[in-house]
């Protein structure tokens, strides 16, 4: 794969950051949240625009923990370079890597770092906009921007996919995500991927002790969801047990191989959202999945 042949976006995308106004012209206010039904298109809709309003904050807010070239699994900060659930880092050089959820394609530059040819695929291009700017406009790895329901590459185009909370806790389908991953894979490649911990749906979504409490049957599937006044969907996130990913995953033509839960380190004294040092030593935050196309 050239990067010619994957790279997408304008090409004064990286000019355009200070002045960016998405598409639908909405602004970086939230709606009213709610759980309610929200099917694929809505889903989709709502995460294109919400990541295209909020990639500007996230990044800004993040991008130190994150990194420019890290590879991070979740909040609790679990390194592949330590992990190594794609494999060790020499077996990566040469190898062809769909990154699916990329946000600024930092887990991608990582890759590449290794010797991998990574393909950096978001819905955001406002996300993507931020990977050239990390990379003083040249991203270091191909960009592309696509839903991941519908993967924009030929069958068995690469050996390893994954994905760092990218794409599938916002899938009202991820057995069609999982079914598309499957067919751009070849035999034997694995298939990496990050969820915020099931369990946490029975939650609140809080730091402190007010988030230690079960407040929400852990078995409603309902999706969350924020909506405008006009009860249009703006963020949608679906809740899947850890039952439904192991199903899900098998629906998808895949072979679970490994469900790690990292524990919280010492080190990481950060809060980020609902992810906490208090929670993060008595609950698990992310569930992380590895999977084999056989």
């Amino acid at each position: 794969m050239s990067q010619s042949e994957y790279t997408s976006g304008p090409e004064d995308a990286f000019e355009a950051l200070d002045t960016y106004v998405p598409e639908d012209g909405s602004g970086g206010d939230e709606g009213e949240a709610t759980r309610r039904e929200a099917g694929e298109a809505e889903s989709s809709r709502a995460s294109r625009g919400w990541w295209d309003r909020n990639a500007d904050e996230y990044q800004s807010e993040h991008g130190a923990f994150l990194g420019d070239d890290r590879f991070v699994w979740g909040p609790e900060g679990l390194d592949e370079a330590e992990a190594r659930l794609l494999g060790p880092a020499e077996s990566l050089k040469g190898l062809d890597v769909l990154e699916i959820g990329a946000g600024a394609a930092q887990c991608s530059r990582w890759l590449a770092a290794q010797g991998a040819r990574p393909v950096a695929l978001d819905l955001s291009h406002r996300q993507l906009q931020h990977a050239l700017r990390i990379g003083g406009g040249d991203p270091g790895v191909a960009l592309v921007q696509a839903d991941a329901g519908t993967l924009p590459f030929r069958d068995a185009s690469f050996d390893l996919a994954c994905s760092a909370y990218g794409a599938v806790p916002f899938v009202a389908d991820p057995v069609e995500v999982f079914r598309e991953v499957r067919r751009v894979l070849r035999p034997g490649g694995r298939w990496v991927f990050s969820v915020t911990h099931p369990v946490r749906w029975a939650f609140p979504d809080e730091p402190g002790p007010e988030g230690l409490s079960v407040a929400a049957s852990y078995f409603d599937r309902t999706p969350y969801v924020e909506q405008d006044e006009r009860g249009n969907a703006v963020y949608v996130e679906h809740h899947r047990t850890i039952g439904d990913r192991v199903r899900d995953v098998v629906a998808g033509g895949f072979r679970l191989v490994d469900l790690v839960e990292p524990e919280w380190p010492s080190w990481n004294t950060q809060e980020w959202g609902g992810w906490s040092p208090l929670r993060g030593n008595l609950i698990p935050g992310t569930a992380i999945f590895v999977c084999v196309r056989d």
